[in-house]
C-alpha cells in the first residue's frame, strides 16, 4: 500500500519513530523533506549529508520505511475516528486513547467493540435483551443472586426459554466483551510472544514424497527463539498441507491474568463471569491472538529472509570486475555443442561459434582453430566459462589449450551464469540481440559478467540469481522493493559510464527510470558520445530536478572537464574551482595530482551550499579521481583432479566460491556441478551467531570436506581450522589416582534435515 506524502505526521509521531530509529528529530525532518521532493535515498545520502546529520542510506531507508508505516496508520486512525463518529460513540477519552495509538495492532484492538460485524453469539443475546443481566454479572454485587435475576429475562417470544439460557446468553455478552477489550488483547499477545511455542505436527495420512519435511513432523521452538528458515519452512510445509501448526501456550496463563482483572472477590456471579473468560479465550482471544501473532511471525521471517537475500545480492552485485578486457565467454555443453561469444573490452559483441569439444562429437582439433581464430581476430584478454553443465571439462579443455597454444597472458575463469537463461529469453535480450539464439545470449552474458558483473547482473530479475532463503515463501512486495532498492543502492554507489551503459543499467541510476535511460542511450546512438555531464539536459524528458538527483552519478572518461569523472556533484564544481585557484593549479593538473589536495585547509571553504561534510567527500574523491569501490579482482583455484561429487574425499581441502549465504550456513562451489554447505557451526573456530559475519556472496575461501554422497548430492564442508596437537601429558604419579575422563563437549554437527532445509531453500536457475 503507497500512502500519499501529502498526510501530515502529528508531532507525537515523527517523536515516535526518531526514538525507534535512533535518529535526531532535525535531522529526520530535514530527510522526511528531501523524500517528500522527490529526492532518492542514494542522493540524499551522499549530496544531502548536512540536512540530514551525515545519515547514511540504510537511516534513510529506515525513515522512509517508518514514515510509510505511520502514514498508513494516521490514514487508518482518520478512518477509525469517521467510523466510531458515526455512531455517536466517540468519547473524549475515546478519541485521546486512539491519537495516542502508535501501532496498527493497539489501533484496531480499540476499534474492535465500534467495528460492523457478522452476527455473533453476543449480539443475538443483545438482540434477546440480555444485556442488563450481562451487566448484572459483570457488577459482582456482594449477596445478589445472578440465578434469581435471570429469572426475569426468560421470555419464549425472544427465545429464552430457561434460566440457564439466559444466563448462557449473558455470559456470551461478557466473553466478547472481555475479547475486545484493548488492555487484555495487548497483555495476551505479549504472553503467547513471549512464552509461546510453535508446534507442528505431519497431517496424519498426508505423503511428503521427497522427505522434506521429517524434521518437523514432531516440531516445538519457542515463538521468541525460532529463526526465519525454520518458520519460512513450516508455512511453506503448512502450505502444501503436510505440516499443521500453531502456536500453543498454557491457557491458566492468559485465563489467570483476566480472571485476576475482571472477578473482584467473592460473589454470586464469579462463577459465571470465570466461565465467560475462559469462553472467551477459548473461543474468540486465542484464535484471534493466534493469528495476529502468526503473521508477526511472518513478517519477522520475511524482513530477516529479505535481509539476507539483500546482504547476498549486494555483495554479488559489487563483485570485483575483472576490466575493459576483450572476453570470449564459454556457455558449455556437451551434446549441443559450447556456444562462444566475443565481447570487446566496452561488452561490444563481436563475433559467435559452436565447439564440440566433448563426447560425442570429440572435435578437439576443430574446437582448438575456433578459439585460436577469435583469440586472434580480436586480441582476446580472458576467456569467461559458465558453470553450468560440462563446465568443469570445458575449463579441462581450455586451460590444456591455452599452455600448448603459449598464451601465457591470456586468463581463464569460470564464473557463475546463475539467471544467464532468465535473461537469454527476456525483452531486454530480445531487444538487444534480436537475430541471435538464446544460447548465444548467454555465452555473451557470461563475457560480460566477468568484465563488469554489476553491469549485467543489473539485467536479471534479482530473484532468478539464486542467492535468497525462501524467496518465493515471503512477502512478494516487500521482497520486490528490498532488492530494487539494493540494485539502486549498488548502482549508485559505483558510479555508471554514461556513454557505455546499457538502459538497463542506467535506470537504477538516481532519479532515472526505464523511459529516461532509453531516452539517453538513443540520444547518445544519434548524437555520438557524451562530452559533459551538462548535455544530459538537452535529452528529452530529462529536466533539473532529474539532472540534479542523477548527475553525481554519471561518469564520463576522457570529457570536456575533468570532474566528470568523479563522485563530484556539478553542483560542487565551483567549490573545486576555488581550492584549485587557492593552489594556483588547474582542476585538471589538481585531478592528475591527487597529492596537492593534502595541503588545502578545507575548513576555509565551507559555506551554506558546501559543508563539512561536502568538503570531506570532495576531498576524499579529489585523493582517487574516478575510484571504483568494489575489491581488486581475484583468480579462483578449482583443484584439476576434482570434476565430481565421487572426487571428494573427506579431509581433502579446496579453494572454491561462496554462492549463497544463509543464516544456517553458506554455500561453497567447489567446482563439481553441485554446491557443498558450511554449516554455521562449521563456519569458524569460533561461535558465530549470523554467517554474514564471516563470509559473504562472490568471497573465494578455502574448505575442507567433511562428507560427500554422490547419491543424494550432499556435500558437507567445513572451514575451521585444524587445531593444533596438544603435547601429550606426563603419566600421572603412582601414588595420585586417576582422575576420572570427562566428558567433551558435543559439537553440533550439521543434521540431514538442517542440510534438508538448505538444499531446498536453493533456487538457482541455471
Amino acid at each position: 500500500m503507497s500512502v500519499s506524502p501529502a498526510i501530515v505526521l502529528n508531532p507525537n509521531a515523527l517523536l515516535h519513530i526518531s526514538k525507534l530509529i535512533d535518529v535526531s528529530l532535525k535531522s529526520l525532518v530535514a530527510t522526511l523533506e528531501l523524500l517528500d521532493e522527490g529526492g532518492t535515498v542514494p542522493f540524499i545520502a551522499r549530496y544531502r549529508k548536512e540536512a540530514t546529520g551525515n545519515l547514511d542510506e540504510v537511516q534513510i531507508r529506515q525513515v522512509q520505511d517508518k514514515t510509510e508505516y505511520f502514514r498508513e496508520l494516521e490514514e487508518r486512525r482518520a478512518s477509525v475516528l469517521q467510523s466510531i463518529g458515526e455512531q455517536g460513540k466517540l468519547t473524549p477519552d475515546l478519541r485521546q486513547r486512539i491519537e495516542a495509538a502508535m501501532e496498527k495492532n493497539e489501533l484496531e484492538d480499540l476499534y474492535l467493540p465500534y467495528k460492523p460485524k457478522r452476527r455473533t453469539k453476543a449480539s443475538i443475546a443483545r438482540d434477546r435483551g440480555l444485556e442488563p443481566l450481562a451487566n448484572f454479572l459483570m457488577e459482582q454485587q456482594p449477596g445478589a443472586s445472578p440465578v434469581e435475576f435471570a429469572a426475569s429475562f426468560v421470555n419464549a417470544e425472544k427465545e429464552v426459554n430457561t434460566v440457564e439460557e439466559a444466563l448462557e446468553g449473558a455470559r456470551h455478552i461478557v466473553a466478547e466483551a472481555v475479547s475486545e477489550n484493548a488492555g487484555f488483547r495487548k497483555k495476551v499477545r505479549a504472553m503467547m510472544a513471549a512464552d509461546g511455542v510453535v508446534v507442528s505436527k505431519r497431517i496424519e495420512g498426508v505423503e511428503d514424497p521427497e522427505q522434506k519435511y521429517t524434521q518437523y513432523y514432531e516440531f516445538r521452538e519457542p515463538v521468541g527463539k525460532i529463526p526465519s528458515h525454520r518458520m519460512l519452512a513450516i508455512r511453506r510445509g503448512a502450505k502444501e498441507g503436510i505440516l499443521h501448526f500453531e502456536i500453543e501456550i498454557e491457557p491458566a496463563q492468559p485465563v489467570g491474568y483476566i480472571a485476576s482483572q475482571v472477578i473482584q472477590g467473592q460473589s454470586d456471579s464469579a462463577a459465571h463471569l470465570r466461565k465467560a473468560i475462559e469462553d472467551s479465550y477459548e473461543r474468540l482471544l486465542n484464535p484471534s491472538i493466534q493469528t495476529e501473532v502468526r503473521l508477526e511471525l511472518k513478517d519477522r521471517s520475511d524482513e530477516e529472509a529479505i535481509k539476507v537475500f539483500r546482504e547476498n545480492l549486494e555483495n554479488l552485485l559489487l563483485s570485483p570486475p575483472a576490466g575493459m578486457l576483450s572476453v570470449i565467454g564459454i556457455d558449455p555443453g556437451i551434446r549441443t555443442g559450447c556456444k562462444i561469444a566475443v565481447v570487446d573490452s566496452t561488452g561490444k559483441f563481436l563475433e559467435h561459434s559452436v565447439i564440440y569439444p566433448h563426447e560425442p562429437k570429440k572435435d578437439v582439433v576443430g574446437a582448438v582453430k575456433t578459439l585460436a581464430g577469435m583469440i586472434s581476430r580480436h586480441n582476446v584478454q580472458a576467456i569467461a566459462i559458465g558453470n553450468g553443465t560440462a563446465s568443469r571439462e570445458t575449463a579441462g579443455f581450455v586451460s590444456d589449450f591455452l599452455k600448448q597454444a603459449g598464451l601465457t597472458k591470456l586468463f581463464s575463469v569460470v564464473v557463475s551464469e546463475a539467471g544467464a537463461s532468465v535473461y537469454s529469453a527476456s525483452d531486454v535480450a530480445r531487444h538487444e540481440f534480436p537475430d541471435l539464439d538464446l544460447t548465444v545470449r548467454g555465452a555473451i552474458s557470461i563475457a560480460r559478467r566477468l568484465q563488469d558483473p554489476l553491469a549485467e547482473l543489473v539485467k536479471v530479475d534479482p530473484k532468478s540469481i539464486g542467492v535468497g532463503q525462501y524467496q518465493h515463501d515471503v512477502d512478494q512486495r516487500r521482497l520486490k522493493q528490498g532488492l530494487e532498492a539494493t540494485v539502486e543502492s549498488c548502482v549508485n554507489r559505483v558510479g555508471v559510464d554514461l556513454n557505455t551503459a546499457s538502459a538497463p543499467l542506467l535506470r537504477h541510476v538516481s532519479g532515472l527510470n526505464d523511459r529516461t535511460a532509453h531516452n539517453l542511450v538513443e540520444f547518445r546512438n544519434q548524437n555520438g558520445r557524451f562530452r559533459n555531464r551538462q548535455q544530459v539536459l538537452g535529452v528529452p524528458g530529462l529536466g533539473p530536478k532529474t539532472y540534479q538527483l542523477a548527475a553525481g552519478f554519471l561518469r564520463i572518461r576522457g570529457g570536456d572537464n575533468p570532474l566528470d569523472i568523479t563522485a563530484v556533484h556539478p553542483e560542487s564544481y565551483p567549490v573545486v574551482g576555488r581550492i584549485a585557484e587557492s593552489l594556483r593549479v588547474s582542476v585538471e593538473e589538481l585531478i592528475s595530482n591527487p597529492h596537492l589536495v593534502e595541503n588545502v585547509d578545507m575548513k576555509a571553504f565551507e559555506s551554506e551550499t558546501a559543508g563539512a561534510y561536502t568538503l570531506a567527500d570532495i576531498k576524499e574523491e579529489l585523493r582517487k579521481p574516478g575510484r571504483d569501490p568494489r575489491d581488486t579482482f581475484q583468480l579462483p583455484s578449482f583443484r584439476e583432479d576434482v570434476k565430481e561429487i565421487a572426487d571428494l574425499k573427506p579431509e581433502m581441502q579446496l579453494e572454491g566460491v561462496v554462492t549463497n549465504v544463509t543464516r544456517f550456513g553458506a554455500f561453497v562451489d567447489v567446482g563439481v556441478h553441485q554446491d557443498g554447505l558450511v554449516h554455521v557451526s562449521e563456519l569458524s573456530n569460533r561461535f558465530v551467531k549470523d554467517p554474514s559475519e564471516v563470509v559473504k556472496a562472490g568471497q573465494i575461501v578455502k574448505v575442507r570436506v567433511l562428507s560427500a554422497d554422490p547419491k543424494t548430492k550432499r556435500i558437507s564442508l567445513s572451514m575451521k581450522q585444524p587445531e593444533a596437537p596438544k603435547p601429550a601429558a606426563s603419566a600421572p604419579p603412582r601414588a595420585e589416582a586417576r582422575k576420572p575422563e570427562q566428558k567433551k563437549p558435543e559439537v553440533r554437527k550439521p543434521s540431514l534435515e538442517d542440510q534438508l532445509a538448505a538444499l531446498n531453500s536453493r533456487f538457482r536457475t541455471r
